[in-house]
């Protein structure tokens, strides 16, 4: 197999691992921050089981996570839902693992926020809810993106799990391919993509964090 052919399967393994990331991005953060607000809930049982949760998904292997949502419906309640549900289920996998990362982030950020300032912001009329919404949310996701950005970065590598549930993404696209060929080759060309991916995202977060400096 050419170079060119290898370059071409594996940028449309790329693809797929893009949607994984995007996805898992569009889902995770809004939840991560939900995750957070119970975790920070003056109501002990809603506080105990956003712990618990943060905990069983930060202290689990991911790919272990992955098998759980795919092939738990399955075994526990005997429901099979067709081929089409193991992308869905990789989305929810590393949507769920992901939102416990970004609260605990989201959390370290908001506890951060000086008390004056929600005092202030009482005094001037703001609503709760327009008090974080305008005032501490901005200032919040300054202080966090550079944690924030690791964890994207992350995602990015951590999107080669998909393999466990044999979803052709392109790590398991350029394991195929090695096998195949007995070639190291694949994996170089592989390795290519992922750091210019990761290049890519790594760009962006910075401009959206210099964008932000108004807010030192």
């Amino acid at each position: 197999m050419s170079i060119s052919v290898m370059l071409q399967m594996l940028a449309g393994g790329m693809v797929k691992s893009a949607e994984i990331f995007l996805l898992t991005l569009l889902f995770s953060l809004p939840l991560g921050l939900i995750v957070s607000f119970g975790r920070m809930s003056k109501n002990p049982i809603i506080r105990t089981i956003t712990k618990l949760y943060i905990s069983v998904m930060r202290g689990t292997p991911l790919m272990l996570q992955l098998m759980v949502v795919y092939f738990g419906p399955y075994y526990l309640f005997h429901v099979n839902f067709g081929s089409n549900y193991r992308f869905v289920a990789i989305i929810i996998g590393f949507s769920v693992n992901y939102a416990a990362y970004f609260a605990e982030i989201y959390r370290s950020g908001i506890e951060s926020m000086p008390a004056g300032q929600y005092e202030a912001a009482q005094m001037l009329g703001y609503s709760p809810a327009a008090t974080f919404v305008k005032i501490i949310l901005p200032q919040v996701v300054k202080r966090i993106l550079p944690s924030i950005t690791n964890e994207v970065i992350t995602l990015v590598k951590d999107t080669s799990l998909s393999f466990a549930l044999s979803y052709a993404e392109m790590f398991t696209l350029a394991k195929q391919i090695a096998a195949a060929q007995t070639s190291f080759m694949p994996f170089v060309i592989a390795a290519v993509f992922y750091y210019v991916f990761n290049l890519i995202v790594a760009v962006v977060m910075e401009k959206i964090e210099d964008s932000l400096r108004y807010y030192n």
